[in-house]
This record gives C-alpha cells, sequence and structure tokens, in this order.
C-alpha cells in the first residue's frame, strides 16, 4: 500500500516552529544565550511513490509496522537536539533522516519514530533491532565496520577550533601554544590536543555546554571537537562565536545499518546521492549547521566499497 505522500500545511509551520526554538537555545547549563539570526523555511522532501525494497528485511518490517524507527542523538546543537519543552528534533542530522525516509517512500512528517541512542549503544541498537538505521555523527571506521553496515559518507567532519569572534590570533593548531583549550573529558579530540600539542593547556570538561559556556565567560580561550557540534553551537550565538581554521582530523559521517542489509545501505546510498544533486542536501545544511555563518561545504562522495 503506498505511503501518504503530501505533508499539511500546519505541519510545515509547527517543524519551522520547532526549529526557531531549538536554534535560539532550550535554557540548559551551559548553552549560548537566546541570540542569533532567524532560522530558514526547513526543506520539504518528495516522498517516492509506490517504492518498495523487497531484498531488504529492515525495509520490510518497518513497511509492515508502518514507519521507520531512526536512530539519533538528541543533545547535538544543529546536529541532532530534542527539544525538551516539545519532544521534537531538529539539526542536520534530522534532516538528513527525514530525506532519506521519503526517499525510502515514507512520510517524514508521520512515519518516522526518532529514538535517542547513546553513542556507546549504537551497535548494538542496530544488531538487535531496536533501530532501522541510525543518523546522528556517525564516523565511519573500521573497528565498527566489523560490527554493522554503513552508507554514505553523507559528511565529512573534521576537528577544529570554536573561539570568540573578536578572537583573531588563534586560527589553527599552531596557534595553540599556551592557550587553554576545552574539550570533554575522555574524549578523542581532548587526546589529540594532550599529545599531539604538548604546548597547549588542555582543559577538561564534563559537556562541551560546559566548554562553551566557559569560552563566553572569557575561562578559555577556545573550544576543540568534530567541526558540526562546533557549527552548532555557533549558529546559536554567531555574533560571540565563531568556528576557524582548517580541519586536523577526518570524520567521514556514515548512516549506520544493519551488517547483514546491503540492500538497506544500496537504497540509502542512491539517496544520498539524488538528494545531493536535487539540493535537498544544501538546503537541509543551510537551514541547520548553515546558520553559523559557514557556507555548506562540497558534499562528499559515496565510499561504494561499504556495500560491496
Amino acid at each position: 500500500m503506498p505511503l501518504r505522500t503530501h505533508r499539511a500545511a500546519a505541519a510545515a509551520l509547527l517543524g519551522a516552529l520547532v526549529l526557531s526554538l531549538t536554534a535560539t537555545g532550550c535554557g540548559r547549563s551551559g548553552s549560548p544565550p537566546a541570540r542569533g539570526p532567524q532560522p530558514r523555511e526547513l526543506p520539504r522532501y518528495s516522498v517516492t511513490e509506490e517504492f518498495a525494497l523487497p531484498s531488504s528485511p529492515t525495509w520490510r518490517s518497518a513497511e509492515r509496522r508502518g514507519h521507520l524507527t531512526i536512530g539519533v542523538k538528541e543533545d547535538q546543537p544543529g546536529m541532532g537536539e530534542m527539544n525538551p519543552a516539545t519532544g521534537e528534533y531538529s539539526g542536520f542530522d534530522i534532516e538528513i533522516a527525514r530525506m532519506l525516509a521519503a526517499s525510502l517512500g515514507f512520510d517524514p512528517e508521520k512515519d518516522i519514530q526518532y529514538k535517542a541512542i547513546a553513542s556507546a549503544n549504537r551497535e548494538t541498537a542496530l544488531q538487535n533491532g531496536q533501530i532501522d538505521f541510525y543518523v546522528g555523527t556517525y564516523t565511519i571506521n573500521d573497528g565498527r565496520k566489523k560490527l554493522v553496515g554503513f552508507a554514505g559518507p553523507y559528511y565529512i567532519a573534521g576537528q577544529k577550533l570554536l573561539v570568540r569572534t573578536g578572537e583573531k590570533d588563534l586560527r589553527g593548531p599552531k596557534d595553540m601554544a599556551g592557550r587553554k583549550i576545552c574539550s570533554a573529558v575522555g574524549s578523542t579530540p581532548l587526546q589529540r590536543i594532550q599529545s599531539d600539542y604538548p604546548k597547549a593547556t588542555a582543559v577538561a570538561y564534563d559537556s562541551y555546554a560546559i566548554c562553551v559556556d566557559n569560552l563566553l565567560n572569557d575561562q578559555v580561550d577556545a573550544v576543540t571537537t568534530d567541526d558540526t557540534i562546533l557549527l552548532g553551537y555557533a549558529s546559536k550565538d554567531p555574533a560571540q562565536l565563531k568556528v576557524v581554521g582548517k580541519a586536523f582530523s577526518t570524520e567521514p559521517y556514515g548512516v549506520g545499518v544493519p551488517k547483514p542489509d546491503k540492500a538497506l545501505a544500496r537504497a540509502l546510498d542512491k539517496a544520498i546521492t539524488a538528494r545531493q544533486k536535487n539540493g535537498d542536501w544544501k538546503r537541509a545544511y543551510d537551514a541547520t549547521l548553515g546558520l553559523s555563518g559557514v557556507p555548506a561545504p562540497k558534499p562528499p562522495r559515496i565510499d561504494r566499497s561499504l556495500t560491496s
């Protein structure tokens, strides 16, 4: 039975309102103050009519239940964030999930159930069938490829620096000597600062939100992690925060799928390519991470070896 393909005007208005609320901050401790540009209208994604993927057991199960269950993050501004007042999700990863759902024949307004999955539980959730696929700053690497499958990449992230807008002398690793560089306890970005840039003063807190709060209060000189996370914070307060420099790591973000389901991974690869070509990918970026003032990069090429 074909899935409905028309979203109601009221639903579109609600989506724009949700982005407006989340883009200006949710009021948690450590979040940037509620400032910044007005959010752009979220893209509308055409749903593929009469889509079928019988060779994918994951798709067949989702079609029988009438919706996709997609694993996401809920605490990453600009990428995957849940509004605690409404329970609605927003961000670039959420838009990627929505456009991919539409390509698989599911209406992104009615036929998606999001499930927040912690990073440590992503592989288990895919292996146990708790989610159909996962979109949440999920770096493709050799260790994970042994446990799950991937489509993509749909974005190439990299470690960068978030600084105050008035900062002119700190633009990359070569400028970090003697400067206080903050990251999250136990994170790979923190370990990279400690091991590769010992002349910098590494500062660690339990969350990036606390690092950003200390940056705004002049207690540290920069925050470092994947540029996507930093762009999310910059988009909340572009008058005071900016992302600078070239990336000094490479993090290809992929869509995690159950490892045996190569048919689903191939279908998602086709969907990513199509949404890049028709402009949906850039429109999604502009409405989320693009609010930081950093223009959309060129989308990455699909890695066909992941599904061979």
